[in-house]
């Protein structure tokens, strides 16, 4: 016969747990939103737009270029889109109540980083501040992010569930560069004060790297095959 103290600690423990993993998920999320705000705050920057305003006055000598303003553009409006999905995607309330909008605003992901945000990242990606070295962590960073998305669909069109898991957030952790590469850069010029190329240099890499190293022990631990 079970003991009914004994039965009594074991709900309790369960129930403090759920409020622990709750509290979790609300601060993730109350992070994120923060974040998420910010960045609308650094788009909205742009409308209207200007060639001449944040951080296209530093690209002065590429916006004569035919095709940099449209893939700038492009790249900064059509972001607001993947970082919106990012409440919907990683939510298992939101896959278990509402499986329609998980996957109207995947789909919706998905389209927005193939056809318009990896494509212009790429381009913009070639005029990178910092040299070659930045040129090459932006240029990959929107290659890896566009056949991780890829293969991301085309898992979950044959019915992959654990791969299409694994990579899209591989995907969404090279989606957080967004946030991560603009924190990195208020944290090193605030502790070490390098030149601008220098900081360039170093948060075209670790804005993006260091987010997949973290995703990748994510799939380690808890996305099985």
């Amino acid at each position: 016969m079970a003991c009914p103290v004994h039965n009594r600690c074991h709900k309790f423990g369960r129930s403090v747990k759920a409020i622990i993993a709750q509290s979790k998920t609300l601060v993730i999320y109350g992070v994120y939103t923060f974040f998420f705000v910010l960045m609308l705050g650094i788009i909205g920057q742009y409308i209207p737009f200007d060639t001449d305003i944040a951080f296209l006055r530093i690209k002065q000598q590429y916006v004569d270029i035919p095709h940099y303003i449209p893939a700038f553009a492009v790249h900064t409006f059509s972001s607001v889109i993947c970082l919106l999905a990012g409440f919907t995607q990683f939510s298992p309330m939101v896959r278990k109540r509402w499986p329609s909008l998980h996957r109207g605003m995947g789909k919706l992901y998905v389209f927005s980083v193939l056809a318009l945000i990896a494509p212009s990242g790429f381009i913009i990606g070639v005029y990178a501040n910092g040299g070659i070295w930045s040129q090459i962590a932006f240029c990959l960073l929107a290659v890896l992010w566009f056949v991780f998305t890829a293969i991301a669909y085309q898992s979950i069109r044959k019915g992959q569930i654990v791969r299409h898991q694994q990579f899209m957030l591989r995907s969404f952790a090279l989606a957080l560069s967004a946030i991560t590469l603009r924190a990195w850069k208020y944290v090193i010029v605030a502790a070490f004060h390098p030149r601008p190329m220098d900081v360039y240099q170093i948060i075209a890499w670790l804005g993006w790297v260091l987010n997949l190293a973290v995703a990748e022990y994510i799939i380690f631990k808890w996305i099985k095959k």
